[in-house]
């Protein structure tokens, strides 16, 4: 008897390793899903940026430990497919989700280039994580209840002409708007430039989140207005929550 025409395909054995790309939320274990930790507790292998693998130490005893640092993104990727390759089960961790502005994008870039398609012997798992704008909007309030968007002020794979205009763009039409990347050592003019543009648009008196190292031993949450915003303390490990029209502080929220 023929098999109905619905009856789902059986999929081949795979024989080859497995990349498993792991979000692992804010960073604190309470946050950690379940199925990451499994994940964890699954691989040969853990490739990561050195910070997060930090975050997770107490949990890689008896495994290979890749580190890389903050501009290798392209090489853990290389990495994890070569390990995978290999036979290896490799978790190649992210902190928030691994999709949003995390490895899933460079792994794929990678494995595509390679030929890898969903049906080769390696075998790919997305494991999601609360992102930056989750937790750090847990922390302050409800500031994501309605429409929001988020921005990277990272213009290392971005040009700034380009992130310019869609910051532009959403302060005009209203989005809450969580920024990510906001600052470092070397990038101070961004967010500055960012402020000038919401203020075109928005009340000076627009209520803005800073929050720094959400759920992490090192945690700081700053209130201040978008016309104050370039006096707040802010660096890469911060998030910036801006407000829209409808958005108010009450009681320290």
């Amino acid at each position: 008897m023929n098999a109905p025409l619905n009856a789902p395909h059986p999929q081949p054995a795979r024989t080859g390793g497995k990349i498993m790309l792991v979000g692992l939320g804010p960073g604190s274990h309470d946050h950690l899903t379940a199925r990451a930790r499994a994940a964890i507790a699954e691989a040969d292998t853990i490739i990561g940026y050195v910070t997060y693998i930090r975050l997770v130490a107490d949990l890689l005893e008896g495994k290979e430990v890749i580190k890389k640092s903050m501009t290798e993104e392209l090489d853990r990727a290389i990495e994890s497919l070569e390990r995978a390759r290999q036979g290896k089960k490799v978790a190649l961790i992210s902190s928030g989700d691994a999709g949003v502005y995390g490895m899933a994008g460079p792994t794929f870039e990678v494995l595509f280039q390679a030929g890898w398609t969903p049906d080769s012997d390696i075998e790919v798992e997305i494991i999601p994580g609360a992102s930056a704008l989750n937790t750090c909007a847990a922390l302050v309030g409800a500031p994501l209840t309605h429409d929001f968007c988020a921005i990277s002020l990272s213009d290392l794979l971005t040009p700034w002409p380009t992130i310019a205009r869609g910051l532009d763009a959403v302060a005009y039409a209203d989005f809450v708007v969580a920024l990510y990347n906001p600052k470092s050592g070397r990038r101070t003019r961004q967010v500055l430039e960012a402020q000038r543009i919401f203020l075109r648009h928005r009340d000076p008196q627009t209520p803005v989140a800073v929050v720094k190292s959400a759920f992490r031993p090192k945690q700081r949450i700053e209130f201040t207005t978008l016309e104050k915003m370039g006096e707040a303390e802010i660096g890469m490990l911060s998030t910036v929550l801006i407000g829209n029209s409808n958005t108010y502080v009450r009681d320290g929220l």
